[in-house]
């Protein structure tokens, strides 16, 4: 038996699924979620909230991730539907459509956070999760940089913006593109201050 934060047990057997998501805060481009189910036998060393690591570590150890995990898979929400149902319920449901891809079932999903998606899983939301629970953080790694990947592509699409740099967070630059060039069909236009240049 294990104890995790918020006074919870899970047997060594239990098959459990870390969740996290990024891209909560940026002024465009989706939203995108990750779930991991660590291998036990296969130790990954670095684990720990994704925004704490370079961005060459957070892909180095992503790789990792990826090729020693028992199961991974992302979910994600594009803007249209951020614009349509809010940010935070975006963000669950691109975390349930990341469990859904899982090509194994879990016992207990963990999830980063207050709130949990929509699942047919147990599951235990876990504030600052991605700091003290492992599956968690390989999930925000993955998720990062999933997401950091798609900005950059979407940098070439959309030249001016700074896309590869600020990844769509209200910076300076982005502010100051937004002034000069106006916004984008991949700007979230419910967010400030995008909507007053609309």
């Amino acid at each position: 038996m294990i104890k995790l934060p918020n006074n919870l047990i899970i047997r060594k057997t239990d098959i459990v699924a870390g969740v996290d998501e990024v891209g909560r805060g940026p002024l465009a481009g989706p939203v995108v979620a990750a779930a991991v189910i660590l291998d036990p036998d296969k130790k990954i060393d670095g684990l720990c909230d994704s925004k704490k690591l370079t961005p060459r570590k957070r892909f180095l150890i992503s790789e990792k991730i990826k090729s020693n995990s028992l199961a991974w898979s992302l979910g994600r929400a594009d803007v249209d539907e951020i614009v349509q149902i809010n940010i935070l319920q975006a963000s669950l449901l691109a975390m349930q459509r990341a469990v859904e891809a899982l090509t194994i079932n879990p016992d207990i999903v963990l999830v980063d956070g207050k709130f949990t998606p929509d699942i047919n899983f147990k599951k235990k939301a876990i504030i600052k999760g991605d700091n003290l629970i492992p599956a968690i953080s390989a999930a925000s790694i993955i998720a990062k940089v999933e997401r950091d990947n798609e900005m950059i592509a979407l940098d070439k699409i959309y030249p001016g913006y700074g896309f590869s740099s600020h990844k769509g967070y209200p910076t300076r630059k982005h502010i100051e593109s937004l002034e000069r060039l106006g916004i984008t069909d991949i700007h979230r236009i419910t967010f400030s201050p995008v909507s007053k240049y609309i």
